[in-house]
């Protein structure tokens, strides 16, 4: 169900509405454990959006990452990723002491081979301080967790404590009676696995506490949260092992059809990514209540969804199991407006943004628009020299939300440097300049962004900072060395957000949340 006690959420915008925020993932922030998470780095980054007139912080999704360590390979859809507990806080909480937090980490990227072994001892170590009873005075609170949250948290906790058993192999290459889950196969293992999901659930509850105390520092500043949600979810989670009768599944429970793209703007061959496709008739006999709940979850921590893929939900591109590359498939049809009809009836709005990229067709912008759902525009798209180029401003509508570049694409620096000598000609004449250098195209495009009629206007903080290509977080279709950027902490002093603050006033976006939830809301 719906959080009485959340505000009412901005999109569809309500006319005159602008504003601005910085798309970083959370692992991307300092701190001193080897990764970003919900710690003083945090804090510490808000109060910088405050300051320079940002109202949204966009996130990458927060699940706890699989294959490859991408946050769009997470292990569950509910979950949370526990790497992003701040051990600082563990030790404010007297589950753990400073003198066993200590590690030799890199300031500028994350190296996961380390980073894991070190965050699953010290949730080790809180653990067995909690079961000696250190912090009783919390008992009450996590006992309430596990129990509203048994829906997906048993099934979670159970399918980690197995995959731990298991040497991290895929579910499908676990016992059979695993695998099918039998009743009295999944009794067993609960028995003789205990300790370690009671492990698997008390890292969920700190990791929600957490979070929510974050959430809450974000909205007294003002800035409010943006989630993101795969539209697929990963081959080796909990949400197939436990639900396979919602995906395409043969007998042994492995996917007849995989997701990807055919041929686009990213890859040459398409990009095969490999995840199961769902069983819309199967949902839809359900009313869609696992999706529900997956949309519900999410929105208990952030104001806004990012639908990463959204026009999956109009059609989806099926590859045959066992191809070799996504050119082989076809598009099959997705949900529609059913459900979204559905979604508005169990939720009372519908608080998304449309990731509308790649291959659009009619029925895709047609849905995006039945439900005033606002759509996406990057600038690093315009610059093909037609005038009727959707990522050019001039053609934006009101109810869009407008980036500088995504998590997929290269930093604008490292793009305008690639860019070919006619397009780098296309944008300064668009912007009606004569030709400059490479340092001035990020501030260029952040500028065409924020003074734009898009309703909300966004920039990763790579942009905001000119980094080129060591800033870039991800290369679609590359398997390994993704995910890995991090900010310093002297790339987020406030001197480094003063010329965006002075843009943000200039261009009439920063201003208050509060207002525009309340006129949202009337």
């Amino acid at each position: 169900m719906e959080d009485p006690n959340r505000p009412a959420s901005i999109p569809p915008f309500p006319t005159g509405y602008r504003a601005s925020g910085l798309l970083l993932h959370v692992t991307s922030l300092p701190s001193p454990y080897g990764m970003g998470d919900l710690g003083p780095g945090a804090y510490t980054w808000v109060d910088r959006l405050e300051e320079a007139g940002q109202r949204w912080w966009q996130a990458l999704p927060l699940g706890p990452t699989g294959y490859a360590d991408s946050p769009y390979q997470c292990l569950s859809s509910f979950a949370g990723n526990g790497l992003l507990i701040s051990p600082e806080f563990l030790i404010e909480d007297g589950l753990l002491r400073a003198d066993e937090c200590k590690g030799a980490f890199s300031s500028t990227s994350t190296d996961y081979d380390v980073v894991i072994p070190f965050k699953h001892g010290l949730l080790k170590a809180a653990w067995n301080r909690f079961r000696a009873g250190a912090r009783k005075d919390l008992q009450p609170a996590y006992e309430e967790f596990c129990h509203a949250r048994a829906s997906w948290l048993e099934d979670y906790a159970l399918f980690r404590a197995l995959k731990a058993k298991y040497n991290s192999f895929s579910y499908l290459e676990w016992p059979a009676e695993l695998v099918q889950r039998v009743p009295a196969a999944l009794a067993h293992a609960r028995e003789s696995l205990a300790s370690e999901i009671d492990h698997v659930r008390l890292a969920q509850f700190l990791l929600f506490r957490q979070g929510e105390r974050l959430k809450e520092y974000a909205r007294d500043k003002g800035v409010r949260l943006i989630g993101d949600l795969p539209f697929f979810v990963s081959p080796d989670s909990s949400d197939v092992w436990a639900n396979p009768e919602l995906f395409l599944l043969d007998e042994q429970r492995r996917p007849r059809f995989v997701a990807g793209v055919p041929p686009d703007y990213f890859s040459a061959q398409g990009q095969l990514w490999g995840n199961p496709v769902y069983d819309w008739e199967a949902l839809r006999r359900t009313g869609y209540s696992w999706c529900v709940d997956r949309i519900s979850a999410l929105l208990a921590h952030v104001e806004v969804i990012r639908l990463d893929h959204f026009r999956a939900f109009a059609a989806a591109w099926h590859v045959p199991a066992g191809a070799s590359t996504a050119e082989t498939g076809e598009w099959r049809p997705g949900p529609g407006a059913e459900f979204f009809t559905v979604l508005r009836s169990k939720l009372g709005a519908l608080p998304f943004i449309a990731e509308d990229l790649g291959i659009i067709t009619p029925d895709v912008s047609a849905l995006r628009d039945e439900f005033r759902i606002p759509g996406t525009r990057v600038l690093q798209f315009a610059f093909d020299g037609k005038r009727d180029n959707l990522h050019l401003p001039r053609n934006y509508v009101s109810n869009t939300v407008v980036y500088t570049g995504t998590h997929d694409n290269a930093t604008t620096r490292e793009w305008f440097e690639e860019l070919p000598d006619r397009e780098r000609r296309w944008m300064w004449s668009y912007v009606k300049r004569s030709e400059g250098a490479a340092r001035e195209a990020a501030s260029e495009l952040i500028r065409m962004a924020w003074t734009s009629q898009a309703a909300l206007a966004i920039t990763p903080l790579q942009d905001v900072l000119n980094l080129g290509r060591d800033g870039r977080m991800n290369v679609p279709g590359r398997a390994e060395g993704n995910w890995r950027w991090r900010a310093t902490e002297h790339m987020l002093s406030a001197k480094n957000f003063e010329w965006l603050e002075d843009l943000t006033n200039t261009s009439n976006r920063s201003g208050s949340v509060r207002a525009a939830t309340t006129e949202a809301a009337s």
